[in-house]
């Protein structure tokens, strides 16, 4: 029982972390869209770097991707909720019923890590070039949070057994 509740409790965090983050990217929305639009304009980049061709300077563009990551934000938050709902609700059922309430669980936390992986770490450090700013670089707390989240993931994929702590 004490390694479900554990399962529920940390589920139950990461559904807060994205919550705040949804909250603070919608009730302080400019200052992580400038986030975007710097890293996305690649204005931070080295100088004479190669790869300006990339850069989107159009504010539409800046717009679109800080809605999708916020949309994403949301979706896998309102996942990591129902999911905690979902064990807290098989917490004294077998262990076939509680590993079955583990699918939105291991759904929310995959959607969380490949924010992390793709829009951050692909994405935005790779692709726009944020690593080679000094201003505009998220690459280590997108790191840190795809950790965490898969730490998590890994923990709720654990089997249960009918008789454990």
């Amino acid at each position: 029982m004490t390694t479900r509740i554990a399962k529920i409790f940390l589920l139950a965090a990461v559904a807060l972390f994205y919550t705040l983050v949804v909250f603070n990217n919608t009730t302080d929305f400019d200052s992580n869209y400038q986030f975007v639009r710097h890293v996305l304009s690649m204005d931070s980049t080295l100088p004479g770097n190669k790869g300006m061709w990339r850069a989107l300077t159009t504010p539409a563009w800046h717009m679109a991707f800080y809605w999708s990551i916020i949309l994403w934000e949301l979706v896998t938050a309102i996942l990591c909720w129902w999911g905690a709902i979902a064990l807290f609700r098989a917490l004294r059922e077998p262990a076939a019923v509680f590993g079955r309430a583990k699918r939105i669980p291991i759904l929310a936390l995959t959607l969380g890590m490949l924010m992390w992986l793709v829009a951050f770490l692909i994405v935005g450090a790779e692709w726009f070039l944020m690593w080679q700013s000094h201003i505009w670089n998220g690459q280590e707390a997108a790191f840190r949070m795809f950790v965490v989240v898969g730490v998590v993931l890994l923990i709720i994929l654990q089997p249960d057994r009918d008789e454990q702590a």
